[in-house]
């Protein structure tokens, strides 16, 4: 009886070690968080005004690809890993690739100071 508890207990042990790995590996795979925002509304305290997704284009940019003009000059891009407040996101990059260096757990490129 004895045996089979810990038998039970190793095994447990084993399979939480695994999904925890399973999670550091895949959030490396998975992609930033993202909002969609007007380029040009950019205020020095709020940061950018979040727009509807459906004003970006799928897919993401880190060039321009996902650029898309809302009309009057305004342009909706992108905006990744932003800290988002009633309707707007600062402290973000338009970089995708940026983004993902920044990094969670077992991420490369996330060790850097600035």
């Amino acid at each position: 009886m004895a045996e089979t508890r810990r038998r039970l207990r190793s095994s447990t042990v084993v399979l939480g070690g695994m999904g925890v790995l399973a999670a550091a590996l895949s959030a490396c795979g998975s992609d930033p968080d993202r909002r969609c925002v007007d380029r040009d509304s950019y205020d020095y305290l709020n940061g950018y005004k979040v727009v509807a997704d459906k004003n970006c284009k799928p897919g993401g940019s880190s060039s321009g690809k996902g650029r898309k003009t809302l009309g009057k000059g305004k342009n909706a891009d992108w905006y990744y890993d932003a800290d988002v407040s009633n309707g707007w996101a600062d402290d973000g990059t338009f970089s995708r690739n940026e983004a993902v260096d920044r990094g969670g757990f077992g991420c490369s490129g996330g060790s850097g100071g600035g």
